[in-house]
């Protein structure tokens, strides 16, 4: 579970969180939403411990993330898979080396045991083969699955998704979101996504946020999501052009 109880963080002194309150239960998919520049990205990263709160706390498994020690930390992330918006992979490695990356540096595996594990990612993202191209052969669609490929390598019962289906098209996207419910499904994880293509990821979320303004407006299923009457969050979750944001 993960618990984030008044966290506020500002950058150059321009409030970014403003008292974040939000729990994500224990093996939920958990969609985070809400306009640009909202905070979304901010708070993924503060979960992780890359940016520590100004005020307020996250308990991860009841564990406060922002008082454990520096070798604490790296311990702890290693329950975290993540995947960033532009997925972070390596242009100078082969699609083998970004997926076994955080195997090499994290555990004690042989280079056997790292192997067969890539070649069951690809297996897993419709890859297959894929081990020795170069990422600026990939198209986007394969750049994100070999994203969630590396992100879910290592089985972390929390993930972290940060615009998993920025700029594909509609069935890519699709696929996508269809694909990391497949893994969150199969492994159990506690799963926080951040996504603007609200028609794809609303099919596959139990439960939803909405930040506004550095802080969270609504919590919810996903159904209570879609039937809501705050004005807010019913103009963002069926994008009427009329309303107040």
């Amino acid at each position: 579970m993960i618990r984030i109880e008044g966290v506020q963080k500002e950058f150059a002194g321009m409030p970014v969180l403003r008292g974040v309150d939000l729990v994500v239960p224990e093996g939920c998919l958990y969609g985070l939403i809400g306009p640009g520049a909202s905070g979304k990205s901010v708070l993924l990263k503060t979960i992780t411990g890359l940016f520590r709160p100004d005020r307020g706390r996250i308990l991860v498994d009841g564990k406060d993330v922002h008082q454990m020690s520096e070798l604490e930390l790296q311990q702890f992330r290693l329950q975290f898979g993540m995947l960033f918006q532009n997925n972070a992979l390596f242009d100078y490695m082969t699609v083998a080396d970004n997926i076994a990356f955080p195997l090499r540096r994290m555990t004690k595996l042989s280079e056997t045991e790292i192997a067969d594990k890539v070649a069951d990612r690809l297996r897993m993202v419709n890859l297959p083969g894929f081990e020795q191209r170069m990422p600026a052969g990939l198209s986007g669609g394969q750049k994100k699955r070999i994203g969630v490929a590396r992100a879910t390598v290592m089985t972390a019962p929390i993930v972290l998704y940060d615009e998993p289906a920025a700029g594909l098209d509609p069935v890519t996207s699709q696929r996508i979101f269809e694909l990391l419910r497949k893994e969150q499904r199969a492994a159990g994880a506690t799963v926080l996504m951040v996504s603007s293509d609200l028609d794809r990821l609303l099919t596959v979320t139990d439960r939803v946020g909405m930040l506004y303004k550095g802080r969270i407006i609504f919590d919810g299923t996903t159904a209570e999501a879609q039937a809501s009457t705050q004005p807010y969050v019913r103009q963002f979750v069926h994008g009427l052009t009329e309303g107040p944001l």
